[in-house]
């Protein structure tokens, strides 16, 4: 596709960032993860940085959401004690703001990393050092989603989310509901856990659409999300992209990832496009830097010249994500005001489109 019309060199690298929708244990440095693992004796000493990264690497397109999950198995089973925790926080931080990003929030299932006997308390307080470390030493803001798993009891995952409330001065500012989606498809048997959330303070946010198409957004909608991770099956309900816009629900797309889940054949043939001009309010992400061997930048260029956003659509994208961030007025305001001085400046941003 030629380059669109008013979009300078350059102009996607150095436009200022926001990133909502982003794992954890999806975006582990390979290199780290090498290192991780022959302390764990999970590979042999020929391993090398490049054959992990094939490991961690999903596939272009994978059959379906379960296939794309299996890619986290080994990142989380390595992510299992309070260094490799912190660390991995940290490094992602650092790796965010390669991509001129100045406000994210990474979301992990502390649940999935107590299988050495950590508790959920400790697994939070590992990543938000490293998250708070990687942000003091990137220069930009970092917060926190803890997400709970569809496939655990809905008791459990209360105890998840209140054990989230307790940490939210260490950065925690969002609840999150994630998972195999076919096999644990009502979100409403957690329920308890996003009532625990919100009576904590938190934001609430879950995945949704990955599977089961617009209805599947729809029942998302029953747990009064702020906003739904995915979604872009809404597309196919003209009703159900009012009531997302009447009530103010953001849809966290990650064009790339949805392809690999299996939604759409590519990045050109995803709904991006039709649900801006449609006026329903979405953010763009990667969701998992290395299991989609992405950055910020690329998806973003993707959005412009596959998925045919205008450079002026792609700003208000970037734009809207610190209205729909989770984190404090105190940290956003300034943010807010220091990205609408970078879009003054760039006058084609400003443009109908």
């Amino acid at each position: 596709m030629q380059r669109p019309q008013g979009l300078p060199d350059g102009l996607l690298a150095d436009m200022p960032k926001a990133e909502l929708h982003l794992h954890l244990d999806g975006s582990l440095r390979p290199a780290t993860a090498l290192e991780l693992a022959r302390r764990r004796g999970l590979v042999t000493r020929e391993t090398t940085a490049r054959s992990m990264r094939r490991r961690l690497v999903a596939p272009p397109r994978c059959a379906d959401q379960a296939e794309l999950l299996r890619a986290f198995e080994l990142p989380i089973a390595l992510l299992q004690d309070e260094d490799a925790l912190e660390r991995s926080a940290r490094e992602l931080v650092l790796d965010v703001a390669t991509d001129g990003t100045r406000y994210v929030e990474i979301r992990w299932a502390p649940a999935l990393h107590t299988r050495d006997g950590l508790s959920v308390a400790q697994v939070i307080a590992a990543v938000a050092a490293g998250v708070a470390g990687g942000g003091t030493a990137a220069s930009i803001t970092a917060r926190l989603i803890v997400t709970a798993m569809r496939s655990h009891e809905p008791a459990d995952n209360v105890l998840v989310a209140e054990a989230a409330g307790r940490a939210a001065d260490r950065g925690v500012v969002g609840f999150d509901l994630a998972g195999p989606e076919a096999a644990f498809p009502d979100p409403t048997a957690h329920r308890r856990a996003f009532d625990a959330a919100r009576a904590a303070g938190l934001h609430v946010t879950l995945h949704a659409g990955e599977w089961g198409g617009a209805a599947q957004v729809r029942s998302s909608l029953r747990l009064d999300p702020e906003r739904i991770a995915h979604g872009a099956a809404a597309i196919e309900d003209p009703a159900l992209m009012a009531e997302l816009t009447a009530r103010g629900v953001t849809l966290d797309l990650c064009p790339t990832s949805e392809v690999q889940a299996g939604l759409y054949p590519a990045v050109a043939a995803h709904p991006l496009r039709a649900l801006v001009q449609a006026g329903v309010p979405v953010t763009l992400s990667t969701d998992d830097r290395t299991v989609s061997s992405l950055t910020l930048v690329e998806e973003y260029r993707r959005a412009v010249h596959q998925a045919g956003l205008t450079p002026a659509q792609l700003w208000r994208v970037d734009r809207h994500a610190l209205d729909a961030a989770f984190g404090d007025e105190h940290a956003l305001a300034p943010l807010r005001a220091a990205f609408d001085r970078w879009a003054a400046e760039n006058l084609a941003l400003s443009a109908p489109g």
